[in-house]
């Protein structure tokens, strides 16, 4: 894809890249080694998205060697972008920030898929989902995601009796590194039996929880009716948490490990 290139060199932690722009575009701050991958067509980490509104501000995680992408996405025409970058200001204490269940999903690196499954990819994000809750929540979370540069895979397959969601979901699972659960009174009808959810969605790495499950229009009393340790676990709920404010905690925890792994 065609795209304009800043180099920010060797930049620290808290710095802030300034992004002035002439129209919308994608903004994508990455490290240079994934840009490396980035322009080779191979999977990357990065930060960013469509940016609607002049200038956008990019938060460096890591010290490292950065670069931010901009391109049209695809859209016709041409955009101008300048870029500069504002140190960290010096003696700050780091920001306080609220509790985020996101950060409780452990993390670990995904396993390539055997033959065709789920496309040979790997995934920052799996969405598992009830047809029923696509529209309300499967999908727009996906698109949430996608804009802050997190790469999903969203089950298109409606979930119904008789599929095999254990297959599906523990595919999706293999294949990225988290996975997102939503739990509704439609997701528990498709023929689930309590022991079988339960312990899908307590799979562990290093005894502790892989999944993320969201609550869509189901209460911590209807979860425990099916599984009471499920109810147990550490989730968002669509009562409390708009589909931004989600993408905007799982992302943030997508982001650190990326920022890991490009310290690593």
């Amino acid at each position: 894809m065609e795209h304009l290139i800043f180099d920010l060199k060797q930049q620290k932690k808290g710095a802030v890249a300034v992004v002035t722009l002439d129209k919308q575009a994608n903004v994508r701050l990455m490290t240079m080694s994934h840009y490396r991958s980035f322009k080779a067509g191979r999977r990357a980490q990065m930060i960013g998205g469509l940016a609607k509104k002049s200038p956008a501000r990019l938060g460096i995680p890591s010290d490292g060697h950065w670069v931010v992408v901009v391109d049209m996405g695809g859209l016709r025409g041409q955009v101008r972008a300048g870029v500069n970058v504002q140190p960290p200001p010096p003696g700050l204490l780091p920001p306080l920030r609220e509790h985020n269940p996101a950060r409780e999903v452990a993390v670990r690196e995904p396993v390539e898929p055997q033959g065709d499954v789920l496309g040979g990819q790997t995934w920052d994000v799996f969405i598992s989902h009830a047809s029923e809750d696509k529209a309300a929540v499967a999908v727009p979370l996906r698109d949430a995601l996608a804009a802050r540069g997190v790469t999903v895979w969203l089950d298109k397959t409606e979930m119904r009796i008789g599929h095999s969601l254990r297959r599906k979901i523990d595919e999706g699972i293999r294949s990225s590194r988290y996975g997102v659960v939503v739990l509704s009174q439609s997701f528990f009808s498709k023929g689930w039996t309590n022991h079988e959810l339960d312990g899908l969605v307590t799979k562990t790495v290093a005894g502790e929880q892989t999944l993320l499950p969201i609550w869509h229009e189901i209460t911590g009393d209807q979860v425990r009716g099916y599984s009471p340790s499920l109810a147990d676990k550490v989730a968002l709920s669509t009562e409390s948490h708009s589909i931004e404010e989600m993408a905007d905690q799982i992302a943030e925890v997508v982001r650190e490990t990326a920022a890991e792994e490009a310290r690593a």
